[in-house]
């Protein structure tokens, strides 16, 4: 039509980068094998004075570049000016040709194409380690803020497509394009989403069995006769504090005796077996998964040291090898700094053992009734509210630490670094979070002492004791109070936050998309040269990419964190909270989705990183299945009831003598596990005055009852405490001997990788080496 402009055909907009998007032209990084994509960009803020050692110091880092034939273009906007990076063919090249005669041989020979994530490690890899004349690499001009970021460009078309088929909230119940996400972000990303999922899959069966342990407790709601018990008796409890405590009735605690009921059963014994054991196929079946990936992107045999041999004679033909290095100095220094670290955290447990006394006794002297009732519990939960608080602070404090300590031992490279901070960040993390609940598990109530013999802080205030119903349920409320907060305060603010960083930053990005839209419209004939001489389309991409979230080498290690420290919670305390893997499974299912999405939308592309597996996380995730057989053996013989009902049931109770009764034969438990405590005693006059002694009906008591296996005359241990214990600690070990045998029979029955990836990569041996033979012949 005459007058009108004619606008380019799609398979030029393609051609050139450009595709529409929602009714908008979008401008997309051009194809990984033109000449115009760039591996990698740097930024800087603009120098006005050019003598400053600041300018000299960036001019000269650029200069080096040059001089290993990178080729760098130079763009400036407002108060920034950006490099943009590409490498010489002649670099990946060499790197080809090193990895095809190494040992750990792994690239095809019908791959003539280095892939764009190859290129970004390469590139990457020589930036770190190209020197200044003193000496300063680019990670040292960067903490001097000669440069301000650099970053690898994400690729529009790939970025798009990853969207589409993953990076979405409505693919919460589809699979991942695992392979796609390792082309993209490289193998160390793609077997981190590869393990979550396979993780979030196999949490399936205990969430089930979980579910059906809190309905088996439910259903004995209305004719357990613990509860019964508990509900309908006139049995005065003695005060839980010195001062302000009341004498209260056993039947107050109703409530807590049925939830109690809940997960402290007879199926929880199963449960905790199950999960034992379930944590160990978990790791195995694992391995066999990953083998199968790991074969089919020809990574099996790759090896870390060698690659990084490669890329250091990639960028420096005469280098020499980093020597290994110990001192027992420095070693020893650090593991004095591990201990006092751990010291200090644990100190904070004692910290929150003090603050849940002081808040049990000013609930119960405050005016609400209804928090002076249930004071106990209420400080419970308050210092569970705490001790999630102290965990924000001392993730900081931690991760500061652990750095400083991985300075210390000056380790040879970074991958060794990587892993040294992984095993004392994910130490000092564990005990941030468990500290606390190893108390509550194992302590509580258990040091406490009795009526004439309390353990009190600082001769003031006494510990906590446990309810009748057992401390069970106390460590239940910490674990999911925690658990709870942990997983819905942490994934708001993990999506929102970059979320509302991309919001303020969009009306700059637009503007320039205009600009951009502006100079590819030319006609047909000039737009195939708009994509190398548009320096605004290049800009717009590059602040694009650079008002992303920042991102490092540890981001991938914070998502790996937050998910162990998942899977410690739904294992090793599983027994106290059954709902625990249901919970995991639900937080999962997002996860992957606000992960994908962050890292494809929200926050600047990872540097692709080469592996064939999750490293040092698997010997943390092997230890914590240990642990998880250890500490389910010690809550259930230690912690819950199961064993004195045990005891009760076969010794003490109606059906001790073997005769058949129409008594339920745990009838009676309740007040067999309560001693008492007598007014006219002398050892106990300071313990009870008469306003604390007076009851809810306004008479006053000359005994009460607490929990415990004592003598009514002078307090001593029963013989049935003796019994119970020897029974506590039989159990404890028959339990984690018989889980053992199933957890080595389970690792020797399934095989760690399936018999095709073995015949395959046996095949593609012996193709390689007959390969060898006829280029040796020939």
């Amino acid at each position: 039509m005459p007058g009108h402009k004619r606008q380019p055909s799609i398979e030029l907009l393609e051609l050139m980068g450009v595709v529409r998007e929602n009714g908008n032209d979008q401008a997309l990084l051009p194809p990984v094998h033109t000449p115009l994509s760039y591996d990698y960009v740097l930024v800087a803020k603009i120098i006005e004075n050019k003598e400053r050692e600041a300018f000299k110091k960036q001019t000269e880092y650029i200069e080096e570049l040059k001089k290993k034939n990178m080729r760098v273009t130079k763009i400036l906007d407002d108060d920034l000016v950006f490099y943009g990076i590409q490498a010489p063919k002649e670099i990946f090249e060499k790197y080809r040709y090193l990895l095809k005669v190494s040992d750990a041989c792994n690239w095809s020979s019908d791959q003539n194409i280095v892939p764009l994530s190859t290129r970004i490690r390469i590139v990457h890899f020589i930036l770190n380690h190209t020197p200044i004349y003193s000496g300063e690499t680019l990670r040292d001009l960067m903490k001097i803020k000669v440069f301000d970021a650099k970053f690898c460009l994400h690729e529009k078309k790939k970025q798009r497509e990853l969207k589409e088929s993953w990076a979405r909230w409505t693919a919460c119940l589809q699979g991942q394009p695992i392979t796609a996400v390792r082309n993209y972000f490289g193998e160390k990303v793609a077997l981190y989403y590869l393990w979550l999922g396979w993780y979030t899959y196999l949490l399936i069966p205990p969430a089930v069995i979980g579910i059906v342990v809190f309905l088996y407790g439910l259903a004995f709601f209305n004719s357990s006769p613990l509860i019964k018990e508990v509900c309908e008796a006139d049995t005065i409890m003695c005060p839980l504090c010195d001062k302000g405590c009341k004498v209260w009735q056993l039947s107050d605690t109703c409530t807590y005796a049925k939830v109690s009921q809940l997960f402290d059963n007879n199926g929880t014994v199963f449960f905790a077996m199950f999960m034992a054991v379930w944590a160990t196929l978990f790791m195995a079946f694992w391995k066999r998964h990953r083998a199968s990936f790991v074969c089919e992107w020809k990574v099996s045999d790759w090896c870390e040291e060698e690659e990084e041999l490669i890329l250091e004679i990639v960028n420096n033909a005469d280098c020499e090898p980093k020597i290994y290095r110990h001192s027992y100095l420095r070693s020893t220094l650090v593991l004095i700094c591990v201990t006092v670290m751990i010291l200090v955290i644990i100190g904070l447990t004692h910290a929150l053992v003090v603050f849940r006394v002081i808040a049990a006794v000013l609930l119960a002297e405050g005016s609400w009734e209804f928090l002076s009732t249930y004071s106990n519990a209420g400080a419970m939960m308050l210092g569970a509210v705490l001790h999630y608080l102290i965990i924000i602070v001392m993730t900081r404090i931690n991760r500061i630490v652990a750095m400083k300590l991985c300075e210390i031992e000056e380790t040879r490279s970074f991958a060794a670094t990587e892993k040294s901070f992984t095993v004392k960040m994910f130490t000092f993390q564990f005990f941030t979070y468990f500290s606390s609940l190893f108390y509550v598990a194992f302590f509580l109530g258990r040091i406490n002492g009795h009526p004439g013999g309390y353990v009190r802080i600082a001769g003031k205030w006494r510990l906590e004791e446990c309810h009748p119903s057992g401390c069970l349920t106390d460590l239940f409320i910490q674990m999911a109070i925690i658990m709870v907060l942990k997983q819905t305060i942490s994934n708001v603010f993990e999506f929102a936050g970059p979320w509302l960083c991309r919001w303020f930053k969009r009306r700059r990005t637009q503007k320039l998309q205009r600009k951009c839209a502006h100079c590819y419209l030319k006609d047909e004939s000039e737009a195939k040269q708009g994509a190398e001489l548009c320096d605004n389309c290049k800009l717009r991409d590059w602040l694009s990419n650079y008002r992303l979230n920042d991102v490092d080498s540890f981001s991938l290690f914070n998502e790996f964190l937050e998910m162990v420290i998942q899977f410690s919670f739904t294992t090793i305390f599983v027994a106290a909270f059954p709902l625990a893997p249901l919970l995991a499974l639900v937080n999962n299912i997002i996860e992957i989705r606000l992960d994908a999405i962050k890292m494809v939308t929200l926050e600047r592309r990872l540097v692709p990183k080469k592996t064939n597996d999750i490293g040092v996380w698997t010997d943390v995730l092997e230890a914590i299945g240990v642990l998880a057989v250890i500490a389910n053996g010690l809550v259930i013989g230690i912690s819950s009831d199961f064993i004195p009902r045990l005891v009760y049931q076969y010794r003490y109770g109606p059906c001790a003598n073997g005769t058949v009764t129409d008594i339920d034969c745990m009838v009676g438990y309740i007040n067999n596990t309560l001693s008492i405590a007598r007014m006219d005693d002398q050892s106990t006059k300071n313990d009870f005055s008469s306003y604390q002694m007076m009851t809810p009906h306004g008479w006053n008591a000359t005994y009460c009852s607490y929990k415990d296996y004592r003598s009514h005359e002078d307090y001593s241990l029963t013989p049935q405490f003796w019994l119970i214990l020897a029974v506590r600690f039989a159990f404890v070990i028959l339990f984690e001997h018989i889980v053992v045998i199933f957890k080595f029979i389970a690792a020797w029955f399934v095989p760690s990788a399936p018999m095709v990836v073995k015949n395959d990569r046996l095949f593609d041996k012996l193709n390689r080496l007959k390969e060898e033979l006829r280029s040796f012949e020939a």
